[in-house]
């Protein structure tokens, strides 16, 4: 016999026989090696082979020794990164070695030894291929779940061993007998194996439908006991008794009378009761239909509750628990003002972005007491199952509604005010998308007709004021955020820390901890030096941390008789003892000016910040080079800035054979934290021609803006945030985008007054204010 040398592929729990097909898709390189091995050397021919067990190993004890020769029909590589192919076996071979098997990570290849079939009488073969199609039409007329197809598969065939290959797996065998298929060489004999099989079903199904004869009958029983339980039934009606189930079922049909909803809820309500009345107590759906039921039951079908009509009483009540965030009490008392005008007004569907600790969760809470409203909340942060927000089906074992329904069920109106935390921090994957589920949710057009797949009726959300939070509104989608009413609440200022924490968190530190307001007094100083040492962050959970640290102290020396005070006073120096060594210095910047940095403007996770930008030049090729986990979009703005100075040297009196013997270094420090975005375009080019030009940038200046090829300055984001930011590190002078200059008015007044801002449309603009510094610093 001859031997040919094939390349070989392993398949878990699959068997292949000759004159079949299979689809398989491959996922790593070792399988993708060998159909390209196959299709490069072998004429897209490979030895198929199949591993019953589940062992990972391939060692020559139980790689099997006899396989399929087949052939690589069709191939196609997926979007998925997976390859498809369609394999279909010719021949069974005998292997007579494997090569390369101790080799990791590469091909399996074999030397195979093909096996022929051995000869058969052709009068033998055509009375088996007789008795064979004669069984096979009897199997299949008598086995109603066997598919008929075969049939006209293998008509016309008249070779014995290709109708047995072919009619071994169309049988409801086990992968392990098929592999005995696979094993067996002899035709006659594979013959005789399908017979067996063939008697065998036949066997088995009778025996199944002994079975089913056997339960249609106890069924019957089941039947026959229900008419005597109505007739019990029945009788204790006229004896004056009662099942607890009918005075359930009475209890269930009031209940349905007394519900707010619709006609159509009421008739499906109505239908679910008598289908759960006509269920046995033994039956399984029994508790299916009874806690779908309750659901329907115990939802607040059209009852609403009704909203606060004064609208100062509303305003007071949000003001007494917020400081400021005028546009958000604004934005509430024009809703109630509009709804008691026409009465038909839908909710708005609001979006609360800004950084962590700013108040946005507690200010829906407000909101809430404010309009008389109950409030419910969701968090969906890490989210990734669509039918966390609509629910399964009721098909489903251990199926519940979502969670938009349960939180309706538990606010007990129809019109709450639903707070959907953390909207920008949902995942996706195989599971679906959740964002998309609240696209419905959150459309204004939509949610009347709402419907949850557990419930199965349409639920009206217009009525709810729904209000979500986001830290940054970019990792929202989309679709979603386009249904959102987006108001952006920024940092608070130090001051306005300042007055939040004497009327807010004091008072309800003390309160937490049992301590007499009459009995503490920190002063303003002291506040306003755990504001700037002990914190960094846009809102005041920080700070309420560190109150509370100072007030546990302060109780524990009560307690144990340490110190014995009508009243404690907390100064400035007295910090220290309470809360150790400061722990972070934004009035501390280095304020003497220095040639190449430049303070730069930044809006980060904690609000804002300043933020240096350093520049160094040595002898080179005119490299440029990055460093400080900087982004895509900020090395590009570093890029464009030192061609904006290339193109414009002599206007700043900058050699140009300095700028292209030289490498340029350009660094922003806290090189762990990323940092992203075209503001500091401005920063990074003033920073640059500070360190070619070797004249020093004055300190208390900071700048912001997006600078063009053409030195056009381009409006930024965040001015508010990054203000605030620059006024805490003790910056005098920002320049800013003249586009910006509306966004000055949402800027504090007592930081307009300690900065000025120089608005600039072009960078010949900024180099005269800079040089102009830069006159009053001196050069080197």
């Amino acid at each position: 016999m001859t031997k040919i040398n094939l390349p070989v592929i392993i398949l878990k729990g699959i068997v292949l026989l000759p004159n079949n097909e299979i689809k398989l898709e491959f996922d790593n390189q070792i399988s993708r090696n060998i159909i390209e091995v196959s299709e490069m050397f072998h004429d897209k021919k490979i030895l198929v082979v199949t591993q019953l067990d589940n062992d990972e190993k391939s060692d020559g004890g139980n790689i099997p020794t006899i396989g399929i020769i087949s052939k690589i029909n069709h191939k196609i590589n997926l979007t998925d990164g997976k390859t498809r192919v369609i394999i279909s076996g010719e021949k069974r071979a005998k292997v007579i070695e494997y090569l390369t098997l101790n080799q990791k990570n590469s091909v399996l290849e074999s030397v195979v030894e093909v096996v022929s079939d051995e000869h058969i009488d052709q009068k033998e073969e055509k009375a088996l291929l007789r008795k064979l199609y004669k069984e096979l039409e009897r199997y299949i007329k008598n086995i109603p779940y066997i598919s008929n197809s075969i049939i006209s598969i293998i008509m016309g065939i008249e070779n014995l061993s290709t109708a047995t290959d072919i009619i071994a797996p169309s049988l409801s065998i086990t992968t392990t007998r098929l592999y005995e298929y696979l094993e067996q060489t002899n035709q006659i004999k594979r013959t005789e194996m399908i017979l067996e099989d063939i008697y065998k079903e036949e066997e088995m199904f009778t025996l199944e439908r002994k079975l089913d004869n056997k339960i249609k009958q106890d069924l019957d029983n089941n039947h026959k006991e229900y008419m005597l339980r109505e007739k019990i039934k029945a009788i204790k009606e006229e004896l004056g008794e009662s099942s607890t189930k009918d005075d359930e079922i009475e209890k269930m049909k009031e209940r349905v009378k007394e519900l707010k909803a619709n006609d159509k809820v009421k008739e499906r309500l109505n239908n679910e009761i008598k289908r759960y009345e006509a269920l046995t107590p033994m039956s399984p759906e029994i508790n299916v239909a009874r806690n779908y039921i309750d659901w329907l039951l115990s939802l607040p079908w059209n009852n609403y509750t009704e909203d606060n009509d004064s609208l100062k009483n509303v305003l007071e009540i949000l003001n007494k628990t917020h400081d400021g965030l005028e546009k958000v009490k604004e934005r509430i008392i024009e809703y109630l003002a509009v709804k008691k005008m026409s009465n038909n007004i839908k909710s708005p569907i609001l979006c609360f972005a800004g950084p962590p600790g700013v108040g946005k969760t507690s200010l829906a809470f407000s909101i809430a007491e404010a309009m008389n409203r109950n409030f419910v909340k969701i968090s969906v942060g890490g989210v990734n199952d669509e039918a966390e927000i609509v629910g399964h089906r009721k098909t489903y074992l251990g199926a519940s509604p979502g969670r938009i329904i349960q939180s309706l069920k538990k606010a007990k109106s129809s019109n709450p005010v639903f707070l959907i935390d953390e909207i920008d921090k949902m995942t996706k994957d195989h599971k679906g998308d959740p964002a998309s589920a609240l696209l419905e949710i959150l459309d204004p057009e939509q949610n009347k007709y709402f419907s949850d797949n557990y419930i199965e009726e349409e639920y009206d959300l217009s009525q709810v004021m729904f209000i979500a939070t986001a830290n940054y509104i970019e990792d929202i989608p989309e679709a979603l955020r386009d249904r959102l009413e987006i108001i952006n609440l920024s940092g608070y200022t130090e001051y306005e820390k300042l007055d939040i924490a004497r009327k807010h968190l004091i008072p309800n530190i003390c309160k937490e901890h049992g301590l007499e307001l009459t009995k503490l007094l920190i002063k303003e100083k002291a506040i306003l030096k755990i504001i700037r040492g002990y914190t960094k962050e846009a809102g005041v959970r920080e700070l309420e941390r560190q109150i509370a640290t100072v007030v546990r102290k302060i109780v524990t020396k009560i307690i144990m008789n340490t110190e014995n005070k009508e009243k404690f006073v907390v100064n400035q120096t007295d910090i220290p003892e309470y809360l150790g060594k400061e722990k972070y210095y934004f009035n501390s910047r280095e304020l003497k000016p220095t040639i190449g940095v430049v303070n730069g403007l930044a809006y980060t996770y904690f609000g804002g910040d300043t933020l240096q930008i350093e520049v160094n030049y040595f002898k080179g090729n005119g490299n440029l080079i990055l460093t400080g986990s900087l982004g895509d979009v900020m090395k590009e703005s570093a890029q464009i800035a030192l061609d904006y100075i290339k193109s414009n040297c002599d206007e700043f009196d900058i050699d140009y054979e300095k700028i292209s013997k030289n490498d340029i270094h350009i660094h922003v420090p806290e090189g762990a934290i990323p940092k992203d975005g075209p503001s500091a375009g401005i920063a990074i080019t003033t920073a640059i021609i500070s360190a070619l030009s070797n004249k020093k940038i004055d300190k208390t200046i900071a700048m912001t803006g997006e600078i063009t090829l053409r030195g056009r300055i381009l409006p930024i984001g965040g001015l508010k945030e990054k203000s605030i930011g620059a006024h805490r590190s003790g910056i005098k002078t920002i320049i800013i985008p003249k586009k910006n200059l509306n966004d000055l008015d949402e800027i504090p007044l007592e930081i307009k007054e300690s900065i000025q801002y120089i608005p600039v449309s072009d960078y010949k603009e900024v180099a005269k204010v800079v040089y102009k510094s830069i006159d009053k610093v001196g050069t080197v």
